[in-house]
């Protein structure tokens, strides 16, 4: 196969809220951190070990605009994208690098509910939800029966 691969797929909670930038011409650029987080038993003291890693995800343009509109921190998101590693250089002269995720896909996984009571919890405005979000979707009453069947 002469072919790479550059590709990333992560399932975290936001650390923060979505920053924007905007530039001429209309487009523009969204930033959140997201967390992932590797949970396991310590074979020394036989304690749970849980290691969070930070990952800066960008978003761009119509993508950009739908995070910052529907995501808030803390919600968990599934993310699809390749990694970029940028070069810039500091104040004081140094150069510096810092690794991305250049998203590509995403898919909001944090229910309505759970939404919900994050603001309520933190007091955050429900006001930036969606319309769709808002309404209560009526699912059928299944009455449960008494059979004699296994399963």
């Amino acid at each position: 196969m002469s072919g790479t691969l550059n590709k990333v797929m992560l399932i975290g909670h936001l650390g923060d809220e979505v920053k924007m930038h905007y530039f001429e011409g209309g487009g523009c650029v969204g930033r959140f951190p997201l967390a992932t987080n590797e949970t396991y038993i310590s074979k020394q003291t036989n304690e749970r070990v849980t290691n969070t890693e930070w990952h800066n995800i960008v978003v761009r343009n119509k993508g950009a605009e739908i995070c910052e509109k529907y995501l808030s921190k803390g919600d968990k998101v599934y993310v699809e994208g390749r990694l970029k590693t940028r070069k810039w250089t500091d104040d004081n002269g140094q150069e510096r690098y810092s690794t991305e995720i250049q998203c590509t896909d995403f898919t909001f996984l944090t229910t309505k509910k759970e939404s919900e009571s994050n603001a309520s919890n933190s007091n955050a405005s429900t006001a930036s939800k969606p319309e769709a979000e808002k309404q209560k979707v009526s699912e059928p009453q299944i009455e449960e029966e008494d059979d004699d069947l296994p399963f």
